[in-house]
């Protein structure tokens, strides 16, 4: 991205303890406010193309059980079991599956296999051409974040920071990496990146540290977030995203941290700037966008930094990663409404109630420009944004 390689700790911890869940902890801190769901004239519209419902969704689970975009098919997943194949341009069914288990993240995949993990912490892999299953393995303990594969081994990560890599073809374990992890952190989902020579995994620790691909031997680390504060709550510095590929560069974000491109060859900081979110950022024609951990929406300039704008409507409504789409980024909430936002002011242009259980996987911009959104309660559905006649 262009001038993204030249040249918020925000708020309080109360919301995730609600809405995001942390391991290893309790409180009785006043929990913050949201900011009431927002009026907006709308500009723009939310036109359905397709929709359909996938089982119970999350279940009400504090899950991410996002979609996989594989071009031409949908494969989706829902917590009791239920497995998809549809048509990315009119939603018909391709094929479904009704697993025995129920299921804690997902869904991965490769050329020929997908990838699940259970309730009962396993890895299952399964075949992309109906979803029957092919093998799976056993894992030390639960994983929230969606198996990675290169096509030639699958990557997982546990809530206690171990890395662990598996042939592709028939599930036996190639290396495991164990992390250091701080004993509060939050539930969150941050999915290895998974590449030829090395894999990016990010920690609870608020390191991102790079593996060898062939061994799992460490390559380099960086510190996105360090530890600050008398309590365990002032300390937390989890990484929540997966961060994004830029050319030869990582940009990531870690929550009571901060944002940063780093080089993915050797981990050295190209620059970094104070911010705090949950979410990876996104990056559009030389902006970078960010959901804060208070909810503010923020827009910087790519080449130094500058911010542009800020949105601070959506407060404490635990907006997703904002998704580039056109002029607008859409993004959802902790109540399931749906909002299109300007990328030129950060003014809210759209809004639609999409699932009364809320919005917890952020939304994919599809091949052809459409917009695919999975909620908590299992609705699954295609939109294109039209101007409000």
């Amino acid at each position: 991205m262009p001038g993204l390689a030249g040249g918020i700790r925000s708020a309080s911890i109360i919301t995730l303890l609600a809405l995001l869940g942390l391991a290893g902890c309790s409180t009785t801190d006043t929990f913050e406010q949201p900011a009431p769901v927002p009026e907006v004239e709308a500009s723009v519209a939310f036109k359905q193309v397709w929709g359909m419902s996938v089982g119970d969704g999350h279940d009400g689970e504090l899950l991410y059980l996002s979609p996989l975009n594989a071009g031409d098919v949908i494969y989706a997943a829902s917590a009791d079991g239920e497995l998809v194949a549809v048509s990315t341009d009119n939603g018909s069914l391709i094929w479904e599956r009704e697993l025995d288990d129920r299921l804690f993240a997902g869904v991965g995949g490769d050329q020929d296999r997908l990838y699940l993990i259970t309730r009962e912490a396993e890895l299952v892999a399964l075949a992309r051409s109906d979803g029957h299953e092919l093998w799976r393995a056993s894992l030390p303990t639960e994983v929230l974040s969606a198996p990675q594969s290169n096509g030639s081994m699958v990557v997982t990560q546990t809530i206690d920071g171990r890395v662990l890599a598996f042939d592709s073809g028939d599930g036996h374990a190639l290396w495991q990496y164990d992390g250091v992890v701080p004993v509060l952190s939050i539930r969150a989902a941050a999915a290895p990146l998974v590449g030829s020579d090395i894999v990016i995994a990010a920690f609870a620790s608020g390191k991102l540290i790079a593996l060898a691909a062939d061994s799992g031997q460490p390559v380099w680390q960086y510190e996105l977030g360090q530890p600050q504060g008398r309590t365990e709550l002032e300390r937390l510095v989890d990484i929540g995203g997966q961060p994004l590929v830029l050319d030869s560069a990582l940009l990531a974000v870690g929550y009571q941290g901060k944002l940063a491109l780093v080089d993915i060859r050797t981990g050295q900081e190209i620059w970094s700037k104070k911010a705090s979110s949950l979410y990876a950022p996104s990056v559009a024609d030389n902006a970078i966008y960010l959901a804060s951990a208070n909810g503010d929406l923020v827009a910087l300039r790519g080449s130094d930094r500058r911010e542009l704008w800020v949105q601070d409507q959506l407060a404490w409504r635990q907006p997703t990663q904002p998704v580039p789409l056109g002029d607008y980024l859409v993004l959802g909430d902790f109540e399931g409404y749906l909002y299109a936002v300007s990328r030129a002011d950060g003014s809210l242009q759209g809004k639609l109630e999409f699932d009364d259980e809320g919005i917890r996987v952020p939304a994919q911009r599809l091949a052809n420009g459409n917009l695919l959104v999975f909620g908590n309660g299992g609705r699954l559905a295609v939109f294109q944004l039209r101007p409000v006649e």
